[in-house]
C-alpha cells in the first residue's frame, strides 16, 4: 500500500506564502548589458505591447531586432514571450523561442525552465518536458515539481504523476494547491481512485480544502469520475466554505452525467436560491438532466430563460436544446430541434453533430440525417468522430452499406477510422445490413476493442440468427476480462429468442442470477421476451411477476407475448392492469393490443382501443396501427369494410397494409380484391417475392391455374426467388434445422421412418391431405422437425418447432392429428404467431 508522509513544516499546517512559492514573481536584477544599450528598454517595451494585443509573430520579430541592434533579450523578455505563447496556445512559436534561448547562451533560471516544462506539457510532448525537469538539478523548486505532476496528469500518464508527487514529498517539498489539484486529477479514474482517497486525507489535514476552491473541485471530480461515489463528492461539496459558479456547475454536470438527473435539477434550484447566476455551461447541463427525465415542460421554461439571458445562441446550450426537443417530443418529431438549430447564428461541428444525431435518434429521419451530414461537409465543417458514428448509424438503420462505406472512407481520410466509436458504428452498420462477414472484419481490425465493440458484434450475430457465433464471442469476452454488461446479456437473450434456443436462454438466465442481475429491469425485459418467443409464455409471466420495477417495455413485452400466443383475453387484462398502475402506453403497446384483438377476431374491442389511442393518450396512429385494423377486419371476413378503412386512412397505405389485406383475401378466397392489393404492393415494392407468392396461392386456392403459371413466369423473368421454408428445433442445447425434403441430417432414416408411421396413423384417424401430391406434403420442413422431436425427446416435455414462414394449412391440420396420435403437446412458432396444439386442438382455433 502507498503511504504518504508530508515533511514537517517549521510553521503550522497552513499553505505557504505564494511569494515564496512562485519565483516568477520575484524581482530579477537587469543584466549589465541592458544598462549600456539605450535601445534595450524601448525594444523590450515594444515587445511587451505587442504581446498585450496578441501579436505574437510581431513580438518574435522584435526579439530578432533586439539581437540585431546589439541589445540581446534578457531572461525576463524570453520568459514573458514564452508565457504568451502558452497563453495563446501557439506552441510552435514557443519551441522557436526555446531554440533562440539555447542559441543565446544565457544560463536559464528556474523561472524560464518551469515555463518550458509547462510549454511542452501543454503541447503533449511529455518526454521533452521530463528531460528539462531532470536536467534542472538543484534548480528544481516547488513550481517545477507541480508543473511535472500536472504534465503527467494532463497527458494520461496518471501513474507517473502519482510517483512524481511521492518523489517530491520524499525530497521534503511541501505541496501547494496546484500540486494537490494535479495529483488528485491523476487519481480521477477507477484505477487510482483509492490513492486519491488517501491524498484526500492529507488535503483535509493541511487545510487546502477550506482554502482553495480548485482543490475542492478536483476532489469532487475524483469521487464522481473515479468511483461514482456521489455521497463522498457531496460531502466535499458540503464542506467547502467557499463555492463559486464553477463548483455548482461541476456538481450539476457530473450528477447529470452519472444518471442522477433529479439530483442535478435539485442542485440547480439550490444554486439559484443561494444567489448564483447560472452560465451557459450550467444551463447546458441542467437541460441535459431535463432530457434524461423527459421533463419537456421544465426544459421549455429554461429555454425561455436562456433566450432572455441571450444564451440561446451559444453552441453548448443550443446543442442541449436540440437534443432535448428530439428526445422529449411525444410524436417523435424533430421539428422543434430543427428550429433551434436554424436559429443558431453560427454552426460548428458540435451543433451539426447534435442535429444529425437528433434525426438519427428520431427513428424515421435517417435519410435526412445523411443529407445534413453532406450539407455539413459541403460547408467545409470537418466532422468529428461523433459525427461519423451518428451517420454510420443512420446508414445501418437504412440497411445502406454502400453509403456507409463512403462515409467510412472519409473517416479514414481524416484519420478518425481508428477511434472506437467510429469502428463500433461500422460494425453495427454492417450487422444491421445483414453483412456479418464484413461486420466481423471490421471487428477484427479494431486496434483496441472495448465492451461496446463486443456488444455490437454479439448483437449483430444475435439479430442475424447466428446465435452460435454470438455465444462463442460471449465466452471470448469473459476471457478478455473486459467484463460483461447488461446489454451483452440482453443481446444473447435476443439471439436465443430469435432461433427459439430456450436451453441456451435458460443457461444465460442462470448466469444472470449468479451475476446479480436479477433485479435489472433491462435484463428482466429481455428474459420476458426470450421465454415468450421461445414458446414458454408461463415462464415469461413468472419473470414479469417477480419484477420489482416495471416500465412500459415490461408491460408491452408481456402483452405482446400473450397476443402472439393467442391469449387475447389475458393480453387485454394485462393492458388494463398496466393502465391502472399509471404506466402510460406507447405506440408499440397499442400494436400489441390491436394484434391481440386481430388474432381472435375481437372487432368491436379492437375498434374501441384504436379510437382511444389519441383521445386518451395522445398517440397518433402510425402505419402499423392501420395495418393491424386492416388485418382485424380482413381476417374476420369483412374485406369490403377493410378496403373502405384503408381508403379512409389519412396516410397513403404502404405495402404492409396492402400485404395484410392480400393475406386476408387469400384466406377468404377473394381473388378480385386480392389482385388489387397485390398490384398496390408491387407498385410500391416491385421486387417483393412475397406479394407474388400470396397472389399465386390465392389463384391456386380458386383453381385459377393459368394465373398461377403467369405469376410464376413473371417471377422467373424478374429473378425473384421464394424464400425457402426452414424449420428448426432445439434438442439438448443444439439447434437442428430442416428444409423441404431434408436428407442431410445424420438421423434422416429414422426421421422418415417415423414420418411414414405417423402418416399411416393419422390417415386412419381421419386426416385427409388437401392435395393429391401428399408425398411432397410429408416432406415439408415442419413435419420433418416434428418427427425428429418425437424420436429425440420424451413425454411430458412439449415439442417446440420454429418456422421462418407461415405454417401451411396442411401441416397445421396434420400436426393436430399427430398431437392426438402421440399424446404430445406441440408448439409451433411461425412468422406470424404461436400455435399451441394439444389433443387435436390449436390455441389459434384455426384462425390465423
Amino acid at each position: 500500500m502507498i503511504t504518504l508522509s508530508l515533511p514537517s513544516p517549521a510553521q503550522p499546517l497552513l499553505p505557504p506564502s505564494s511569494k515564496t512559492l512562485n519565483p516568477s514573481r520575484q524581482n530579477i536584477i537587469p543584466s549589465s548589458h541592458s544598462l549600456k544599450n539605450p535601445n534595450f528598454e524601448p525594444l523590450k517595451n515594444r515587445l511587451i505591447r505587442q504581446l498585450d494585443v496578441g501579436h505574437l509573430h510581431h513580438a518574435f520579430s522584435t526579439l530578432d531586432l533586439m539581437t540585431q541592434q546589439n541589445a540581446p533579450p534578457d531572461l525576463t523578455t524570453y520568459s514573458i514571450l514564452l508565457k504568451s505563447c502558452i497563453r495563446f496556445r501557439n506552441f510552435q512559436l514557443g519551441k522557436l523561442v526555446h531554440r533562440k534561448l539555447i542559441q543565446s547562451g544565457l544560463e536559464l533560471d528556474s523561472v524560464v525552465l518551469n515555463t518550458l516544462i509547462s510549454l511542452y506539457s501543454k503541447c503533449g510532448d511529455t518526454e521533452t518536458a521530463r528531460l528539462i525537469f531532470e536536467g534542472m538539478g538543484n534548480k528544481r523548486d516547488l513550481v517545477s515539481w507541480s508543473a511535472m505532476v500536472s504534465c503527467f496528469a494532463n497527458n494520461n500518464m496518471e501513474l507517473q504523476a502519482i510517483w512524481t508527487f511521492l518523489d517530491m514529498l520524499e525530497l521534503g517539498f511541501y505541496p501547494n494547491e496546484y500540486c494537490f489539484a494535479a495529483v488528485i486529477r491523476a487519481c480521477s479514474n477507477a484505477n487510482y481512485a483509492w490513492v486519491g482517497e488517501i491524498i484526500y486525507g492529507f488535503v483535509v489535514k493541511t487545510g487546502y480544502l477550506e482554502a482553495d476552491v480548485c482543490v475542492g473541485c478536483e476532489l469532487i471530480d475524483m469521487f464522481l469520475k473515479g468511483s461514482g461515489d456521489l455521497g463522498s463528492a457531496y460531502k466535499v461539496f458540503d464542506k467547502m466554505p467557499e463555492r463559486n459558479l464553477v463548483t455548482w456547475t461541476l456538481m450539476i454536470t457530473r450528477f447529470a452525467q452519472l444518471g442522477c438527473a433529479r439530483d442535478a435539477i435539485d442542485l440547480f434550484l439550490d444554486m439559484e436560491l443561494s444567489g448564483y447566476v447560472p452560465d451557459r455551461f450550467t444551463y447546458s447541463s441542467v437541460l441535459s438532466a431535463c432530457t434524461e427525465l423527459g421533463l419537456l415542460a421544465l426544459g421549455k421554461q429554461l429555454h425561455s430563460r436562456v433566450i432572455r439571458l441571450g444564451l440561446a445562441s451559444d453552441v453548448c446550450v443550443g446543442c442541449s436544446l436540440v437534443d432535448m426537443y428530439a428526445k422529449c417530443a411525444a410524436d417523435g418529431s424533430v421539428d422543434d430541434s430543427r428550429k433551434v438549430f436554424e436559429r443558431m447564428p453560427e454552426h460548428n461541428v458540435m451543433s451539426w453533430t447534435a442535429i444529425i444525431t437528433a434525426y438519427v435518434q428520431s427513428g424515421e429521419c435517417d435519410k435526412e440525417a445523411i443529407e445534413l451530414f453532406c450539407k455539413m461537409i459541403s460547408g467545409h465543417i470537418r466532422p468529428n468522430h461523433f459525427s461519423f458514428s451518428s451517420v454510420l448509424k443512420a446508414c445501418g438503420n437504412l440497411s445502406d452499406p454502400y453509403t456507409g462505406e463512403q462515409v467510412y472512407s472519409y473517416a479514414v481520410k481524416l484519420g478518425l477510422a481508428s477511434v472506437n466509436c467510429v469502428g463500433n458504428s461500422l460494425i453495427s452498420m454492417y450487422a444491421r445490413s445483414g453483412r456479418m462477414e464484413d461486420a466481423r472484419k471490421a471487428f477484427d481490425i479494431l486496434f483496441e476493442k472495448n465492451l461496446v465493440s463486443y456488444n455490437a458484434i454479439v448483437d449483430g450475430y444475435a439479430k442475424n440468427l447466428k446465435s452460435e457465433e454470438a455465444f462463442l464471442l460471449f465466452n471470448e469476452i469473459a476471457d478478455t476480462g473486459i467484463g460483461i454488461s447488461a446489454f451483452t446479456f440482453a443481446s444473447l437473450l435476443s439471439g436465443a429468442a430469435s432461433i427459439g434456443a430456450m436451453g441456451k436462454g435458460e443457461q444465460i438466465h442462470g448466469r444472470l442470477l449468479k451475476g446479480g442481475y436479477k433485479s435489472n429491469q433491462c435484463i428482466c425485459n429481455a428474459l420476458i421476451s426470450m421465454y415468450s418467443r421461445c414458446g414458454n409464455i408461463e415462464a415469461a409471466f413468472q419473470v414479469f411477476n417477480e419484477m420489482e420495477d416495471r416500465n412500459v417495455i415490461s408491460w408491452t413485452s408481456m402483452i405482446t407475448g400473450f397476443a402472439k400466443h393467442g391469449f387475447a383475453t389475458r393480453a387485454l387484462e394485462m393492458f388494463h392492469q398496466m393502465l391502472e398502475t399509471g404506466t402510460k402506453p406507447n405506440e408499440i403497446t397499442y400494436v400489441a393490443v390491436l394484434s391481440a384483438c386481430s388474432h381472435v377476431g375481437m372487432i368491436s374491442e379492437g375498434q374501441k382501443h384504436f379510437n382511444s389511442m389519441y383521445k386518451e393518450h395522445g398517440i397518433v396512429p402510425r402505419m402499423e396501427h392501420y395495418a393491424c385494423m386492416a388485418d382485424l377486419l380482413g381476417r374476420s371476413g369483412l374485406l369490403v369494410e377493410a378496403m373502405e378503412f384503408i381508403n379512409s386512412m389519412p396516410l397513403m397505405a404502404d405495402a404492409l397494409v396492402w400485404r395484410t389485406l392480400l393475406g386476408a383475401c387469400r384466406v377468404h378466397g377473394n381473388s378480385e380484391l386480392g389482385r388489387h392489393a397485390a398490384e398496390m404492393i408491387l407498385e410500391q415494392e416491385p421486387d417483393d417475392p412475397a406479394a407474388y407468392i400470396l397472389l399465386s396461392n390465392l389463384h391456386a386456392s380458386a383453381g385459377q391455374w393459368k394465373d398461377v403459371v403467369k405469376i410464376r413466369k413473371s417471377m422467373k423473368e424478374r429473378n425473384l426467388i421464394k424464400e425457402a421454408g426452414c424449420s428448426w428445433i432445439e434438442v439438448e442445447n443444439r439447434v437442428h434445422r430442416f428444409h423441404v425434403g431434408e436428407t442431410s441430417h445424420p438421423q434422416a432414416w429414422q426421421i422418415y421412418q417415423e414420418l411414414d408411421q405417423l402418416a399411416s396413423k393419422i390417415k386412419e384417424m381421419g386426416y385427409i391431405p388437401d392435395t393429391d401430391f401428399e408425398q411432397f406434403l410429408f416432406q415439408h420442413s415442419e413435419k420433418i422437425a416434428v418427427a425428429f422431436g418425437l424420436i429425440s425427446t420424451s413425454q411430458p416435455k412439449p415439442i417446440r418447432i420454429f418456422k421462418n414462414l407461415r405454417v401451411c394449412g396442411d401441416c397445421h391440420t396434420a400436426i393436430k392429428y399427430i398431437s392426438m396420435a402421440t399424446g404430445r403437446e406441440i408448439v409451433v412458432r411461425d412468422s406470424n404467431r404461436f400455435h399451441h396444439i394439444k389433443n387435436g386442438v390449436c390455441s389459434c382455433n384455426d384462425y390465423w
